[in-house]
């Protein structure tokens, strides 16, 4: 059973279709502290769409104009997804608050783990060294 993360932000963005007229869409987003999932029609009872941080390279192409902040989710992958928000809603901060901590604990877990692999060989180098 997968337990509910905490919710940083909900609320609304519009996101740009991938059809050949390229739509604006609006979509409920919910941003935790791991994940931005997107559920069509405003509801989060339909099926939404994850997008984990750990998929995600970053946010890119803030571009404002006088209604609207446009910009760009880039995609491990390189696939790039396009958003836009109402000026003062700052969305695009928000999410890339969340990836900048996601990538700082993740760096600080690779990290440790290195250290302690380190740590671990070492001490066997150690052992090995001290045998008749």
């Amino acid at each position: 059973m997968k337990m509910q993360a905490e919710v940083i932000r909900e609320g609304e963005l519009e996101k740009r279709s991938d059809s050949l007229f390229q739509l604006w869409k609006k979509k409920l987003v919910v941003l935790t502290k791991d994940s931005l999932s997107l559920f069509p029609d405003g509801h989060k009872r339909a099926k939404g769409k994850e997008l984990g941080f750990g998929s995600i390279l970053k946010v890119d192409c803030v571009e404002r104009t006088g209604k609207y902040i446009y910009f760009t989710i880039v995609t491990k992958d390189r696939k790039e997804i396009d958003f836009r928000c109402p000026d003062q809603s700052c969305w695009n901060a928000s999410i890339t608050m969340a990836l900048i901590d996601f990538q700082n604990k993740r760096a600080i877990q690779d990290f440790k783990s290195r250290q302690e692999m380190e740590q671990a060989a070492g001490s066997q180098e150690r052992r090995l060294a001290r045998a008749p």
